[in-house]
C-alpha cells in the first residue's frame, strides 16, 4: 500500500510546531487519511496481528518470523517480575497516597526500575534493547499492583500462560479475562502503540538527543502523556460521557446539553485531531471491538456506546468534527471494567513501545535538538534607567 502524500500547506498558526517537520523517522508514518507503523497500515495490523507481532515490529523494524516471535515473547515472559522494593514503593503509595494520579505513580515506578538497571547508561543498540524489552514487560505489572493495592487486594504475579494483553488485565483485577475481553484490548494496545512525533514521543526524542538514557526519556514521556490533551484525554472523554449519561437519567436529552456546551464553549474531549481533520480511523477499529465484546460478554455496556454515537452525530452534524480514538476508547475500558484514571497507563502499555523505537532511533543517529525561539519581549532597556 503506497502511503498518500500530505498537504503542503502550512496552517496559519504555527503554535505547537503546528504543521512543521522538524525530523526524520522510519517507524511510522501519519497522515490525513493513513496510519502507517514500519509500512504496515494500522487496519491492517489490527486485523491480522498481535500485540506482541506488533511490539516486535516496532522495535526490531521488521516483522518477526514465527521462531523470533517465540522467543520475543518468552524474553517478555521472564522479564515480567519487578523487584520487591520498587512493588512495596507502589503499595505503600497506594495505600497512604490513594488520590495520587496512576500516571504520576507509574512515572515514579519507573525511575525506580531504572535505579536496579544494571545497563541504565549504557545508550548502546543492544543494551537499549535490553531496555526497551523490560519495561515492556514490567510496565503492565507496575500498573497492577497498584491497582490491586488500591482495591485493597494482594497484588497477584504476572501469569507466564497468558500474553500480555490478557496479563495486564489478570495483574489488574487478579481474575483470568475473557477470551473477548483480552481481544479487545490486544486491539487496543495495537492502535495505541505508535503515532510519530506526537508529544510524548517528542518528548522522548528531545531527552534522547542530549544522550539521556532510556529510563529518563520513558519518565518524560509519561509526564507528557498525563496531560488531558494528550494520554489523557481518553479518561477525559469518559467522564464526559458520564456528566451526560447522568444529565440524561435526570430529563435531559444529550442534544440538550451538547448545545448548552457549544453555548458555553464547554471543552468537548475525545473529538477533533491534528493531523485527521476527516477521522481518525482509529477511533472506528476500536468502536468495533468494543461492541463486539458488549454482544460477547457484557450487554448492559452497550448503552455507553449508544449514547456515544449519539453524541458523536451531534458533533458531526453541527461542528463537523470526528471523534478521536480516545473516544470509543473511554468506553471500550469502561465496558471492560478498568477504573477512569488507569486509562493513561493503559496507554503506556502500549505506546511504550513506540517511544523505545523512537529513542533507540535518535541515539542511533542523533544530534541535539535545539530549535529557536521568536522574541516577543520588551526591546533592549537599560536596569539604570
Amino acid at each position: 500500500m503506497t502511503q498518500t502524500k500530505e498537504t503542503t500547506n502550512k496552517p496559519t498558526d504555527q503554535r505547537g510546531l503546528a504543521g512543521q517537520v522538524i525530523g526524520d523517522t522510519s517507524v511510522c508514518a501519519v497522515n490525513q487519511t493513513q496510519l502507517m507503523y514500519r509500512g504496515y497500515e494500522i487496519a491492517d495490523l489490527a486485523a491480522n496481528a498481535t500485540f506482541e507481532e506488533v511490539a516486535y515490529l516496532l522495535l526490531n523494524g521488521e516483522k518477526p518470523t514465527g521462531e523470533e516471535l517465540a522467543q520475543f515473547k518468552a524474553q517478555l515472559v521472564s522479564m515480567r517480575e519487578i523487584p520487591e522494593s520498587v512493588k512495596e514503593a507502589i503499595i505503600h503509595i497506594a495505600k497512604n497516597s490513594p488520590e495520587a494520579h496512576p500516571m504520576g505513580v507509574l512515572r515514579t515506578a519507573v525511575s525506580l526500575l531504572s535505579h536496579m538497571c544494571p545497563v541504565c547508561e549504557d545508550n548502546s543498540a543492544e543494551n537499549d534493547m535490553r531496555k526497551s524489552m523490560s519495561l515492556l514487560a514490567q510496565i503492565p505489572t507496575c500498573i497492577g499492583t497498584h491497582q490491586m493495592a488500591l482495591d485493597g487486594k494482594v497484588p497477584v504475579d504476572p501469569d507466564p500462560n497468558l500474553d500480555h494483553a490478557a496479563n495486564l488485565l489478570w495483574c489488574m483485577s487478579g481474575e483470568k479475562p475473557h477470551e473477548s475481553a483480552a481481544k479487545v484490548m490486544d486491539v487496543s494496545l495495537i492502535l495505541y502503540a505508535e503515532h510519530d512525533f506526537n508529544a510524548s514521543t517528542f518528548t522522548c526524542r528531545v531527552v534522547a538527543s542530549t544522550n539521556g538514557d532510556l529510563h529518563s526519556c520513558v519518565c518524560g514521556g509519561i509526564g507528557a502523556l498525563k496531560g488531558n490533551l494528550h494520554g489523557g484525554a481518553n479518561e477525559a472523554a469518559m467522564k464526559m460521557l458520564q456528566e451526560i449519561m447522568a444529565e440524561v437519567e435526570n430529563g435531559t436529552t444529550a442534544d440538550e446539553f451538547m448545545q448548552n456546551a457549544f453555548e458555553t464553549k464547554k471543552k468537548l474531549m475525545g473529538f477533533g485531531h491534528r493531523v485527521y481533520k476527516n477521522g481518525d480511523h482509529r477511533a472506528g477499529i476500536l468502536r468495533k471491538w468494543g461492541l463486539e465484546y458488549c454482544a460477547t460478554a457484557n450487554q448492559d455496556a452497550k448503552k455507553w456506546f449508544d449514547l456515544g454515537d449519539e453524541v458523536q452525530a451531534i458533533m458531526l452534524r453541527d461542528k463537523n468534527i470526528f471523534p478521536n480514538v480516545d473516544f470509543p476508547c473511554g468506553m471500550t475500558y469502561y465496558a471492560l471494567g478498568i477504573p477512569v484514571p488507569q486509562y493513561t497507563p493503559i496507554f503506556v502499555v502500549a505506546r511504550i513501545t513506540g517511544w523505545c523505537a523512537h529513542i533507540m532511533e535518535q541515539h542511533q543517529n542523533n544530534r541535539i535538538i535545539r530549535p529557536l525561539a521568536k522574541y516577543t519581549g520588551s526591546e533592549l532597556r537599560n536596569w539604570n534607567d
